[in-house]
């Protein structure tokens, strides 16, 4: 099915509402996710509907809170978001670090205790906006594991987004990606579709490579990207994100449990702080079309770079609607009636 962007927003808006979430609160989420579909990211997009109503109702989220500063030392901040809302309390910890930035020329972020923060290029995109060069280090608890390390069959961490944004005189290069070899998200989103993941995504509880979605409910795992390098990667930003700005890590067995917590740490820049920020976009500018130029290799049409497969999408996907499959649209719906509305008030919304 295809479903309105705008249709989409305000059906996820009102079920956070439903959930006793202040209006603003609500919208900003909903946007969010909505926009994560409309880059073509449906792992992070309304689909996440049914954590995100199931942590609530176990106490887990919590709807309504706010981003507050623990710690302010100059460049450095420390930034608790309460479990709130990760799109709520993740863009006001970044909208801190911009304004410290602005004011330093560089600003370090901890950013701790944000439920699910959703994609994290937005972040990246927030500071890009402003002007400012921004890396993103985030690990993932509260839940068991889903990720093995390179040469190991057990599984000890997460997805761990890394991030980084860069501003240029038009379009801006993000790059956003998990450091498994895909997002647990997009495991989910195959398993409802009946579909098969990427080759040396996933192995099986024995440690044997599969492209089966189905091998995660049974004991299996996410693999790195990248081998070695990807697995090397993920541990860096589980100590970061994690242990230095969050002070929780996956190896805290006892706190593995039904709740989806992001830990980011940040690092927001000003080009101005080096040559100038007309040296720095020139030099952007100039390696973005020397890129560009390459010759596609067989079997692509073009050089594409970080960034663009999302405008594409979103370009796609405003005209024609948001793909949905039947069985993760039921498992939205159900969500939505948990939270309180009713059948007839969810085909209101998007009918």
């Amino acid at each position: 099915m295809l479903i309105n962007h705008e249709k989409l927003k305000g059906f996820a808006q009102a079920v956070f509402e439903r959930l006793g979430a202040q209006p603003d609160k609500a919208f900003e989420t909903a946007d969010h996710l909505v926009e994560a579909n409309l880059k073509g990211h449906d792992s992070h997009g309304v689909g996440m509907i049914p954590n995100y109503v199931g942590s609530a109702l176990r106490g887990g989220l919590q709807v309504n809170a706010d981003a507050r500063v623990v710690k302010d030392q100059g460049a450095v901040l420390l930034v608790d978001g309460g479990f709130g809302f990760g799109q709520v309390v993740g863009r006001q910890a970044t909208d801190l670090g911009i304004e410290k930035a602005k004011a330093m020329g560089i600003a370090c972020i901890g950013s701790r205790n944000n439920h699910h923060l959703g994609r994290i290029g937005s972040y990246a995109e927030q500071c890009v906006a402003a002007g400012m060069v921004s890396i993103h280090f985030v690990n993932v608890v509260g839940h068991p594991p889903f990720v093995s390390m390179w040469g190991g069959r057990d599984k000890r961490l997460q997805t761990n987004p890394f991030c980084c944004g860069v501003p240029t005189e038009s379009e801006p290069l993000i790059l956003d990606m998990a450091t498994s070899a895909i997002a647990l998200g997009k495991v989910r989103v195959a398993d409802m579709k009946n579909e098969l993941v990427p080759e040396n995504a996933l192995f099986d509880a024995a440690g044997r490579p599969t492209r089966d979605p189905a091998v995660i409910a049974e004991g299996g795992s996410l693999g790195p990207f990248g081998q070695h390098k990807g697995s090397g990667l993920a541990l860096m930003c589980e100590l970061l994100g994690g242990a230095l700005a969050g002070e929780w890590t996956m190896q805290d067995i006892d706190q593995q449990k039904e709740i989806t917590v992001n830990h980011m740490l940040m690092l927001i820049l000003d080009p101005n702080v080096f040559g100038g920020v007309q040296g720095f976009r020139r030099e952007v500018a100039g390696m973005q079309a020397y890129a560009r130029s390459a010759a596609p290799a067989e079997g692509f049409d073009e050089v594409r770079l970080p960034g663009d497969p999302e405008r594409a999408s979103r370009r796609e996907r405003l005209s024609s609607g948001i793909p949905i499959d039947p069985q993760s649209w039921g498992a939205i719906c159900e969500a939505a009636e948990n939270s309180g509305l009713t059948s007839s008030e969810i085909a209101g919304l998007v009918d």
